[in-house]
């Protein structure tokens, strides 16, 4: 395939491009590069933050706006950004993703102080909302449908490696030149992306979308988890009476309750609110949340506990959860299959658990304790337990969403996992007494505030294997709302999730991201 002409597919244009043919795997190359950019990026910066805290002074509240400044702009523009690929073009919104976040990136690189560089990764964070549905959006769009799934399959295990390698690569970088160049090597890749995107991956929007994109909503999500941010990071250091804390507070509330009351307004909203008449799909989003929240502060603090208690270098603690990640690509298409089989409540129950569990042996990791006797088994019966559960519990929120909804359950499942782990970074630390704002943190006080961490976090999973015994059922049911059939119509009965397979929508069997939950495919694209 050569270079693509300028003419878009619409939604419900036949595609015709093929995964063995060339054309197809220029395709794939381009969004799995595009996707990978994002995702490497998310996974390093945390085995950074203890150069990048010396370098630049930063304590712990400047290491959690690091990833929290990243996350916010991610998570409130998440569902916009889909919008926006929907309505302009899928192609042209995702290289715009990769332009931007190649050129912030780059400020990242070059910040000379602190502030700076929290706001470079702010800007980065909306790169990565342009991105991050983008790249789905055009598989769905592109691909016959015969080959979807092996293309959703053959994109989530290549990310999930770039999730591996990312963080052994960046502790390389780090201890070999700088903590500068994790940034640096998105250039690259990102003119790669830009490159084949151009020459190899056809334009396609959706042809019906119509009214204008939802901006209020979108700015009011971005105020209200700015607001409530700010005012949980920086409430130890300023006191919670400060006036600049209560407005941030008070504004955020404020803004939070009124995206629900637009949202619920809106013509055309970014967030249905009808979405969640779903009981089924409103406890697996719950769950999604509570366990997401707690990865958030494992991903958060895990690296830097190995580097400034243990002693670990850079590369050592990037390297030290790869057994995580190839638990997740050898078991998540076999834990899928099994929720399939035998329906979601014993995955999402005992996965949980096994989180749970893992979260409490990394409680007792201490200085002078070996990997292999001590953080070699925490990490295994952690990535047992996500194995378990993400595939699972993403599968059944798309299987529990009415039809007509299903590429916005999968966003608003992805901003769920990204809003829970911003507000675990935020959060965490503040309760379990991390709250230095010296870079040079002693290892006692961080050991002590880590094993207060783990013990909240591994509550929060816990609470996540409760809700889902509790809530969520074998059942699936297109939409289980309490409504009155209509005259002469015939009652939808509920289908056992093994059946699911056999129906409208496909099985997940596909490989998926421990640092956000995926966005999940629909008949056309994804939102």
């Amino acid at each position: 395939m050569g270079v693509v002409e300028d003419g878009a597919m619409s939604a419900g244009a036949e595609s015709t491009v093929r995964l063995d043919e060339a054309a197809g795997r220029w395709v794939l190359f381009a969004t799995v590069l595009g996707s990978a950019v994002a995702m490497i990026t998310g996974t390093v910066v945390n085995v950074a933050l203890p150069a990048i805290g010396e370098d630049l002074g930063a304590g712990v509240a400047g290491r959690q706006w690091l990833v929290t400044g990243y996350l916010f702009t991610l998570s409130a523009l998440i569902l916009l950004g889909g919008a926006l690929g929907d309505r302009y073009g899928r192609r042209r919104v995702f290289l715009i993703g990769a332009v931007w976040f190649a050129v912030t990136s780059l400020f990242c690189a070059a910040a000379p102080t602190l502030p700076l560089l929290i706001a470079a990764r702010v800007l980065q964070g909306i790169g990565a909302a342009l991105l991050t549905p983008g790249s789905l959006a055009i598989i769905q769009s592109t691909f016959v449908p015969g080959d979807r799934a092996r293309a959703i399959g053959a994109w989530s295990a290549l990310g999930s490696i770039g999730a591996a390698v990312g963080p052994l690569l960046g502790g390389l970088l780090i201890d070999a030149l700088s903590w500068r160049w994790i940034f640096l090597i998105n250039l690259p890749l990102a003119i790669a992306v830009v490159y084949v995107g151009v020459r190899h991956v056809p334009e396609s929007r959706d042809a019906t979308v119509s009214g204008r994109p939802d901006v209020p909503g979108s700015l009011l999500s971005m105020v209200g988890l700015g607001g409530l941010t700010y005012a949980v990071i920086e409430a130890p250091v300023r006191g919670i009476g400060s006036a600049l804390i209560l407005i941030a507070l008070l504004g955020g509330l404020a803004a939070s309750v009124a995206f629900v009351v637009v949202e619920r307004r809106e013509r055309h909203p970014m967030l249905p609110l009808d979405i969640f008449a779903s009981r089924q799909f409103t406890s697996a989003n719950m769950l999604c949340f509570v366990v997401y929240a707690a990865l958030g502060g494992v991903f958060f603090l895990l690296v830097q506990h190995l580097q400034i208690v243990l002693g670990y270098s850079a590369t050592l603690a990037g390297a030290a959860a790869l057994p995580v990640t190839g638990l997740m690509l050898v078991l998540s298409e076999r834990s899928g299959a099994l929720a399939q089989r035998v329906g979601p409540k014993l995955p999402l129950t005992v996965g949980p658990a096994l989180i749970a569990v893992g979260m409490l042996l990394m409680a007792l990791i201490s200085a002078g304790d070996s990997y292999v006797g001590a953080v070699l088994p925490a990490v295994v019966v952690f990535g047992l337990g996500l194995a378990a559960t993400v595939a699972p519990v993403t599968a059944t929120v798309l299987a529990a969403a009415d039809e007509r909804h299903s590429g916005v359950a999968s966003g608003v499942n992805n901003a769920v996992s990204r809003v829970a782990q911003l507000l675990a970074v935020a959060l965490l630390p503040v309760l379990a007494g991390l709250t230095s704002v010296d870079a040079q943190i002693a290892p006692t006080d961080f050991a002590a505030g880590f094993r207060n961490a783990m013990l909240m976090a591994a509550g929060l999973a816990a609470a996540g294997s409760v809700l889902a015994f509790t809530t969520i059922s074998n059942d699936v049911l297109a939409d289980d709302t309490e409504t009155e059939p209509s005259e002469g119509a015939e009652t939808e009965r509920p289908q056992p999730v093994a059946a699911i397979a056999g129906s409208r929508r496909p099985a997940a069997q596909w490989h998926c991201a421990v640092e956000g939950a995926p966005l999940g495919p629909r008949e056309r694209d994804c939102a």
